[in-house]
């Protein structure tokens, strides 16, 4: 688990395959010197796990499923993202509880100042978009955010100064391509709200007013 805030950059120094799987080296100056081989980094949002160390190096394995659904496939040599590592126990919990496990891809639609912050526009994809909810917290890219405004698959966030100035979103402008992860709740509560029986039609019976009428509960 993640909170979504950022300690650091680091920059992906080499990007490669290696029997099927992409390997990714990146250079950071954060402290790797409690980290090991096996430990779990947020890398923009996505959770990967170190599989070698050398100095201010380490490098990463990817499966083919987090390249399809990421915005590691748009990275390149030179790059910069943000890095995370996994919170323990007794940490305080500053942002949100985070995964690192992408949901999907946004595009940023716009990115103006909006007083001292920034104000960014983000299209989502239904299948996310409907997770997220107006003051809620979305992850962007790894970074805990609250949700300003959300209408017609669009987000709105606003950054302050101090988070555009250690994430990369600082770099990032209108047309790049961000990892979103919403907040987990919203998936076990929709889970929650059908009954385990699927109906014949193969789609799960939504607990709605006929439902409760039937159920005894109205």
């Amino acid at each position: 688990m993640f909170t979504g805030l950022v300690e650091n950059l680091g920059i992906i120094k080499e990007i490669g395959i290696k029997d099927g799987s992409t390997i990714i080296s990146i250079e950071t100056k954060m402290d790797l010197s409690e980290s090991k081989i096996g430990d779990s980094i947020s890398i923009s949002g996505m959770c990967l796990t170190i599989v070698d160390i050398e100095r201010n190096i380490f490098t990463f394995e990817a499966s083919p499923e987090t390249i399809s659904r990421t915005i590691l496939k748009e990275l390149k040599n030179g790059d910069k993202v943000n890095l995370e590592r996994a919170m323990r126990i007794n940490d305080r919990l500053g942002g949100h509880l985070v995964t690192g496990h992408i949901d999907g891809m946004g595009t940023i639609q716009n990115k103006t100042k909006a007083g001292n912050s920034i104000k960014i526009e983000i299209v989502v994809s239904g299948d996310t978009f409907k997770y997220i909810v107006e003051k809620g917290s979305v992850t962007i890219d790894g970074i805990s955010l609250t949700v300003n405004d959300c209408q017609r698959n669009v987000i709105i966030i606003n950054v302050i100064p101090h988070t555009a100035q250690h994430t990369t979103l600082r770099f990032k402008k209108a047309g790049d391509k961000v990892n979103v992860e919403t907040d987990i709740i919203g998936k076990y509560v929709e889970k929650l709200l059908y009954k385990n029986n699927i109906v014949q039609d193969g789609n799960y019976k939504k607990i709605d007013y006929k439902f409760l009428e039937e159920s005894g509960f109205i």
